[in-house]
């Protein structure tokens, strides 16, 4: 297969991530088919796409009428059979091993045997998810970073059987989309979050043990070390949940303690304080709209 080949892509997941990757496979003039199993997650999508389409065209960065076409590319769907005419596959629902592996079972049933089966996944093994398959050469991981259609870099993952073919396609097609490809191996948590998520975890112990405030170590970060976001900041941002199973996944892959979750984590993801998306975190977001 050849990226000349691909001019549909099938997104499962209408989640931040999938539909912010479909806007960005929209915004390059492919076709994009997003599913769900909820209507409103897709009802939900299909408004904050155009909400973000049209901020796009409002600062000059995409105009009007392509703003429009983009739109317009875009097409939604329940029933996964509904991907059985797509060219390539990125998956995005839930950062679960067992989800993920049932979902690549049925798709290696109902898509063409040689379009590749990418995961967005942050950290859950490649080769893993291709074993749930019998096209592990076809399978991949295409690892945006949030938000999808604003930030440049994509990680690209080889699974142990990942063929080059794929990872060549799958660069080019990152290529197209104006975004920068870089490969990494399939060790937990790839290369971003092996080097972000521990920095984050460091931060919580920094609270939990009364070195500074949220604030404080997020102020140290962005005027001492010139980061555009605090730790916490960013943590909030992503999810406290979300920080967690990847530190986990880190902690168990590595088995080092340094991997170990903050309990401060643990306990603010269990009282339900996961940072933007419940309205509380590191700081408050209920005033928020």
């Amino acid at each position: 297969m050849s990226i000349s080949h691909i001019s549909k892509i099938g997104v499962v997941g209408a989640g931040t991530m999938g539909h912010g990757i479909a806007q960005t496979f929209a915004q390059a003039g492919l076709e994009v088919l997003l599913h769900d199993v909820a209507p409103e997650a897709l009802d939900r999508a299909r408004n904050s796409i155009g909400h973000s389409l049209g901020k796009l065209a409002a600062k000059g960065k995409l105009t009007a009428e392509n703003a429009e076409h983009a739109r317009l590319r875009l097409t939604t769907a329940t029933e996964l059979e509904a991907l059985s005419g797509v060219d390539y596959v990125v998956e995005a629902i839930i950062e679960d091993v067992d989800a993920k592996r049932q979902l690549f079972t049925v798709l290696d049933g109902l898509v063409g045997p040689r379009v590749i089966l990418a995961s967005n996944t942050s950290s859950i093994s490649i080769t893993t998810l291709a074993a749930a398959t019998a096209r592990p050469d076809c399978v991949m991981g295409m690892h945006f970073m949030n938000p999808a259609p604003i930030m440049p870099l994509v990680e690209l993952i080889r699974g142990q059987a990942t063929s080059s073919e794929t990872m060549a396609v799958a660069t080019d097609l990152t290529e197209r989309l104006g975004k920068t490809p870089v490969e990494a191996a399939d060790q937990p948590g790839f290369i971003a979050n092996r080097v972000l998520m521990p920095m984050i975890n460091e931060a919580v112990y920094a609270v939990m043990e009364g070195v500074g405030t949220a604030t404080a170590v997020d102020t140290v970060m962005k005027v001492g070390m010139n980061h555009p976001m605090g730790p916490l900041t960013l943590a909030d941002f992503i999810g406290l949940d979300v920080c967690l199973a990847i530190m986990e996944v880190l902690h168990d892959g590595l088995g080092s303690d340094k991997y170990r979750p903050c309990p401060l984590l643990r306990r603010m993801v269990a009282e339900g304080h996961l940072g933007r998306k419940s309205g509380r975190g590191f700081y408050d977001y209920a005033t928020i709209a």
